[in-house]
């Protein structure tokens, strides 16, 4: 799935970032789209901006916590996929998958740019991100 982005926000903010960041942050954010086209109940995508970073979520079916994505500012790494800290979603990733991943406190999970991503486990972690408020019914 190779979505364009439509909102020039969001292109601007894809532009400035370094070009190995970009490439990996563009697969992340295909893989948000996949997985949103892929799950019951998400419902079409909203693309914009929140703190300055690409965001994510969905706005008709209002199933989605916010995913947002953009260069790791607070720790070593390259690149993350950051979730509202006021969910449990983190934890839950914590608690399945361990050290699969490299998590930045209640908040992200952080990647570096010469990493290969695990796709089958984010993609799940990104599911519950978007199914969200569903799951909490």
């Amino acid at each position: 799935m190779n979505k364009k982005i439509s909102n020039p926000k969001v292109k601007e903010v894809f532009s400035e970032f370094p070009p190995t960041t970009r490439k990996r942050l563009m697969e992340l954010r295909r893989l948000i789209f996949k997985v949103a086209s892929e799950t019951v109940g998400v419902g079409e995508l909203e693309e914009t901006l929140k703190w300055g970073q690409p965001s994510y979520l969905t706005s008709k079916t209002k199933s989605s916590s916010t995913i947002r994505i953009g260069k790791e500012k607070h720790t070593d790494g390259d690149y993350g996929i950051y979730f509202h800290c006021q969910t449990t979603l983190v934890d839950t990733f914590k608690e399945l998958y361990g050290d699969k991943f490299k998590y930045e406190k209640n908040r992200a999970i952080i990647f570096y740019n010469n990493e290969e991503i695990p796709i089958p486990e984010l993609s799940d972690c990104i599911a519950m991100a978007l199914t969200y408020h569903n799951n909490k019914k």
